[in-house]
């Protein structure tokens, strides 16, 4: 197993993942939601319309999740769940048979986790000051509708998914606003950082790894020793190199600590990580080195998980369905 990161960028794109679940882009919300008095499932405040038929003395209408006092309807998560099951035969799955019911199952919760997410990022957007202008919505829209043969095939299509146009444009916004919080995030993390030019050695007992330590200590060749014991695969045949990278790029942050702790020529102690006992040597140091392509998208990556973890630590989300099969 090698120590660099493995790229998912594509999946941090919140609100363009939806697409994968359904063939729409994403889900409209109700007004904002208050707990009721018995501490019960919230309802929307009095004087609001729940989005969703309703006639006066019948119930709020059905509530799936609350986040941060703003709620996703029942409907819309169905509408959702819907979506994804009739999409199960263009990918030649019967959505009856085990495989079928499987993927339903993950999607239950899936689903619902991608709408709570478009929820969090249009609420952050927002303390952000980050607004969509109507044109940039009108203009997407406009594509859409061109791709899909004219507006009268688009709405056909619509109504096959249960949409209306206004629900279609108001999940174009939702996924620009998610593109505009992307690029807002990825906008953060420098082009430029302190690298070091690194060396390691990986094998699975400590045993091994001191007696490495201790042929080091009397002389031995790094690189050489790295080639005939260490167990990284993607490594072991240059040496252990691990070339030069910034802080956040290596899978062990205990190996990358070590790295920028030494001094040219200099080799660590005995690191231990969950993919076992390191040495680990630096080569060079560079304080101020352009990030490579590879490498700054790993920390855009990084920075976009990150924040998103953020969004659901500091969030209030109450989920009000079963999602579990």
């Amino acid at each position: 197993m090698g120590l660099r990161a493995m790229g998912k960028l594509a999946a941090l794109l919140l609100l363009l993942a939806c697409a994968a679940c359904s063939p729409a882009l994403a889900t409209s919300v109700a007004p904002t939601a208050v707990p009721s008095a018995d501490g019960t499932a919230p309802t929307l405040p009095a004087g609001t319309e729940p989005a969703g038929p309703s006639t006066d003395g019948e119930p709020d209408a059905p509530i799936a999740a609350v986040v941060n006092g703003q709620a996703i309807l029942l409907a819309d998560y169905e509408r959702k769940l819907g979506q994804y099951e009739a999409s199960l035969p263009g990918q030649g799955i019967d959505p009856a048979s085990p495989e079928g019911q499987e993927k339903l199952a993950w999607a239950r919760s899936y689903v619902l986790n991608v709408m709570i997410e478009q929820v969090l990022t249009e609420q952050a957007a927002e303390a952000a000051g980050v607004v969509v202008p109507d044109q940039d919505v009108d203009d997407y829209m406009q594509v859409i509708i061109d791709e899909n043969g004219g507006l009268e095939a688009f709405e056909a299509k619509l109504a096959e998914w249960g949409e209306t146009y206004d629900d279609a444009r108001r999940e174009v916004r939702a996924e620009l606003i998610g593109m505009a919080m992307t690029q807002k995030i990825v906008g953060t993390v420098p082009q430029t950082a302190e690298h070091v030019h690194a060396r390691h050695i990986l094998v699975d007992t400590l045993e091994t790894a001191e007696r490495l330590h201790a042929q080091l200590e009397a002389g031995a060749d790094f690189a050489t020793l790295a080639q005939e014991y260490s167990q990284d695969s993607s490594t072991r045949g240059t040496g252990g190199d691990l070339g030069f990278f910034p802080r956040g790029i290596l899978t062990a942050p205990e190996v990358e600590e070590a790295a920028f702790s030494l001094q040219p020529g200099q080799f660590s102690g005995v690191v231990t990580s969950v993919l076992g006992y390191h040495i680990v040597q630096v080569v060079e140091r560079d304080p101020e080195m352009e990030i490579s392509a590879v490498n700054l998208q790993l920390l855009q990556e990084r920075a976009l998980e990150e924040w998103i973890e953020g969004l659901w630590v500091n969030a209030d989300v109450q989920i009000l369905i079963e999602t579990a099969p």
